[in-house]
């Protein structure tokens, strides 16, 4: 069993990426093989509308034409049993990269015949981590909320299943002296990383853990 996490942030090291390297964590619990993937290190662009992917008798029908670096990443998501998406949240919507990724991967499997309006080969677990520096009050208060279940959504609708988990307040400097950043009590966010964010990690574990569950689950039927 094969899953694929996917860091949308820019931080190797950062929050996200320690989030989905405890998802992938619980995962291996489950005698999973993993992997994490850091969409910064590659090279590639958006959609750029070419619509090769839907020409009819086309070499690329179902499939993305562009020859970059995410040729192998879709590759590996084909080929695996779940794949974890991780992105903080900025100006209330994800990553650039990682929006361009979701772009690539989504139009490929999209077609507008009347009877059918997916391509994907197969039903793949997915799941997707969200990460940001705002508190929880946030999400609702800024409708957050939406965005959040629509990632979910449109996921759902082409691999089948998501699951979402949510982790807010994040710690996002070392030493916050050195920043511009008064609007922020340094303390409350030392000891919140420092009392919250080890729960964080332990449920991001079990999140990984329950995709590997959930998939045995649909094998066995």
């Amino acid at each position: 069993m094969k899953v694929i996490a996917i860091n949308g942030s820019p931080r190797k090291n950062g929050n996200t990426a320690i989030l989905l390297g405890k998802a992938l964590e619980g995962a291996a619990s489950k005698n999973a093989e993993t992997e994490l993937i850091h969409l910064y290190d590659l090279n590639y662009k958006g959609c750029i509308s070419c619509f090769e992917c839907k020409r009819l008798g086309g070499q690329s029908y179902g499939k993305c034409p562009v020859k970059d670096d995410l040729l192998d990443v879709f590759e590996k998501i084909e080929s695996a049993d779940a794949f974890i998406l991780g992105s903080p949240i900025y100006f209330g919507e994800v990553s650039g990269e990682m929006r361009c990724f979701l772009e690539r991967l989504f139009f490929q499997y999209h077609v507008y015949d009347k009877d059918r309006s997916i391509l994907t080969p197969k039903e793949i677990k997915t799941g997707f981590i969200f990460t940001m520096n705002a508190p929880e009050r946030v999400i609702k208060e800024i409708g957050y909320e939406k965005k959040i279940k629509g990632y979910e959504e449109i996921l759902k609708h082409f691999f089948g299943s998501s699951k979402t988990f949510t982790v807010t307040d994040t710690l996002q400097f070392k030493d916050y002296s050195k920043y511009m950043a008064s609007g922020f009590n340094e303390e409350a966010k030392i000891e919140r990383r420092e009392m919250v964010f080890p729960v964080d990690c332990e449920q991001a574990y079990q999140f990984g853990a329950g995709l590997i569950d959930l998939t045995s689950e649909t094998l066995e039927v």
